[in-house]
């Protein structure tokens, strides 16, 4: 049959709905959203459901734009970062020259590339898994990074990647922050001075809410203004009444959020710590997750013991480079000591 679309798909973490499990395989947040979200949902008028949600998110748009001292204009609301994502995509990579991105980070950029006929080329990681940025000096039509990067978990300073994104003012450079609020300084203030930059973030990580699904692109007036016509042309729809109105009252509580994504912050640290001393090399991370290799160990065999167990990690089968490692999101303390006593079991064979 002509016309019929091949193309492999992203590969998303499995999602497993056993009650006795810990679920460390997603990057999900282990604690519950701010009680204003709960409260807000309890407040919710189900008759206005018969109507069209907002086009505008007007009160979305306002608090964030408070956050970061920008206009509204600067802002576009998704339905989650990959909808921002996919729609910078097809509004602003439309040369013929390449798009460049990391060949180890998010799965997405490969795959919308290939779905919207982008021309791509993939830049490797250095010896220390990190972004060469000197690499992306080359002809290209845009280029794409996560910064912190997944799943990898490295982050660039600030001053660092405003430079690079000055260095390639013909092009547009998407900044994808979906892990920023874990330890870093986002560039979203700085959209106006750097009109080529685009920041998207996402409420999945840091606030809790990765089954509501929304998230942002902030950029010059201008970008925004494109990406809100291809919006409008796939659907103006996208973000419904619920998610805008529990969005909203998620971003009025940012103690709550700096108090637990703190907790996530210190656990990580620890956990490194406590991974160290079982003989594990993990790499830096300014995330909600580590990346971690054992000598002794293979990181499938690892991973195939611990979902016996009902703990759930992501494992990678390719690039080769990646099959070496585990990623691990961060849980709850009480989970996470949960998870060291089952590698402990695990390793002591080996010993």
């Amino acid at each position: 049959m002509k016309g019929l679309r091949n193309i492999a798909p992203y590969t998303p973490g499995d999602q497993p709905q056993l009650t006795d499990m810990i679920k460390i395989n997603t990057n999900e947040n282990p604690y519950p959203p701010s009680p204003k979200v709960t409260d807000c949902l309890a407040q919710l008028d189900v008759a206005a459901l018969r109507r069209y949600p907002t086009l505008t998110n007007t009160h979305v748009k306002t608090l964030l734009a408070e956050k970061y001292q920008l206009q509204t204009e600067n802002i576009l609301v998704a339905n989650g970062s990959d909808e921002a994502l996919a729609f910078s995509f097809l509004a602003f990579f439309n040369s013929a020259d390449p798009v460049l991105f990391p060949e180890i980070t998010y799965g997405f950029y490969r795959v919308w590339c290939e779905l919207f006929h982008i021309p791509a080329v993939e830049i490797p990681l250095d010896d220390h898994f990190q972004i060469p940025l000197t690499a992306f000096q080359q002809t290209n039509g845009g280029i794409v990074i996560a910064n912190p990067n997944a799943p990898t978990g490295h982050y660039y300073p600030r001053e660092t990647i405003l430079a690079f994104v000055k260095d390639h003012a013909d092009v547009v450079v998407i900044v994808d922050e979906a892990y920023i609020e874990f330890g870093g300084d986002s560039l979203a203030p700085f959209v106006n001075d750097y009109e080529n930059l685009v920041v998207i973030q996402t409420l999945s990580k840091s606030h809790s809410l990765a089954g509501l699904r929304v998230g942002f692109a902030f950029a010059h007036p201008k970008l925004i203004a494109i990406a809100e016509a291809v919006k409008n042309s796939f659907n103006p729809y996208s973000v419904d009444m619920i998610a805008d109105q529990l969005a909203a009252a998620a971003l009025t509580d940012a103690a709550y959020y700096q108090k637990i994504n703190k907790q996530i912050c210190a656990t990580r640290t620890w956990f490194t710590t406590e991974l160290a001393a079982l003989g594990f090399t993990t790499l830096p991370s300014m995330t909600n997750f580590v990346l971690t290799t054992h000598p002794a160990l293979e990181s499938r065999e690892l991973y195939e013991q611990l979902m016996e167990k009902h703990v759930f990690v992501r494992y990678f089968t390719t690039p080769a480079t990646m099959s070496r490692y585990l990623r691990i999101s961060i849980g709850t303390p009480a989970e996470m000591e949960k998870v060291l006593i089952l590698i402990k079991e695990i390793l002591a064979p080996l010993k």
